[in-house]
């Protein structure tokens, strides 16, 4: 699934080709694609201009000179093109709007669990995106309340930062990086770290994703693209994730994988107490 720094990756791409532009038509190809609690019918964008491309975590909406949005989460296989209207249709193109450039934005997904919708705001937030927490790289990101809610958390730390409530945009890829890099076991409860086991979480959970977001992200295969249709390339310096068996960067212990809540963590037995 995206995390943040491959849907910020799509934001700020889709920011600089949309922005300014005026929805002059929608087209809708499949009914699972439109979340079934949207707001408003996708015709309602006709007419609509985009003002600007925001995210709050993993959700991503183009702001219209409208008091409602067009809202898209990226699922596990989401992804945004904008090209030339002329262009073929590709394989699980699901919506297509289309622009007073002459470009058509064009929502693809292979899984379709992704989707679109159209959401009032409220205090610029749509909807679906209200109980969302904010993420580091938000101005008003608070990390003391962030490990004051961690502390409270009688589950396990990997749990906790994948709590999307208690802070946004971390996934189980960045998860197991930045644990790796705060050696920090997965399994460790929350409540019973201390506040400086937190505070080198917290560190690394930011320069991971940091690193991530330079790299425009992970790809492992074709489920993520970018808007220009390339792969992030951060895969190749992964330390953890997906490395199973193979020896640690830093003890050369091999990197074991457990199941963990319908995935799967990956972590340094040695490194990582």
């Amino acid at each position: 699934m995206p995390e943040l720094p491959e849907v910020e990756t799509v934001r700020a791409q889709l920011s600089a080709k949309t922005v300014g532009q005026q929805i002059k038509s929608v087209k809708k190809f499949h009914p699972r694609a439109i979340n079934p609690r949207t707001e408003h019918n996708l015709d309602s964008l006709i007419g609509a201009q985009i003002n600007s491309v925001n995210r709050r975590g993993k959700y991503l909406w183009f702001q219209l000179n409208r008091p409602y949005a067009l809202v898209a989460h990226l699922g596990m296989s989401g992804q945004f093109y904008v090209q030339p209207s002329k262009d073929e249709p590709q394989k699980h193109l699901r919506a297509i709007f289309e622009l007073s450039s002459g470009d058509s934005l064009r929502f693809l997904d292979q899984r379709t669990f992704g989707w679109v919708s159209v959401e009032q705001l409220h205090e610029q937030i749509p909807t679906s995106a209200l109980h969302i927490a904010l993420d580091q790289f938000d101005e008003n990101f608070d990390s003391k309340m962030v490990i004051a809610n961690f502390r409270r958390r009688k589950v396990q730390i990997k749990t906790a930062l994948l709590n999307q409530q208690i802070m946004s945009g971390v996934g189980n890829i960045y998860a197991d990086e930045a644990l790796w890099r705060a050696k920090i076991n997965p399994r460790k409860m929350s409540n019973k770290l201390t506040e400086k086991d937190l505070r080198k979480i917290l560190s690394a959970t930011k320069s991971v994703m940091s690193a991530a977001l330079k790299a425009g992200g992970t790809s492992f295969d074709t489920q993520y693209r970018n808007v220009n249709g390339e792969s992030g390339y951060f895969e190749r310096r992964l330390r953890v994730y997906g490395r199973d068996g193979l020896a640690c960067g830093r003890c050369r212990t091999k990197i074991k994988k457990i199941a963990f809540a319908n995935r799967h963590s990956h972590f340094c037995p040695k490194c990582q107490r």
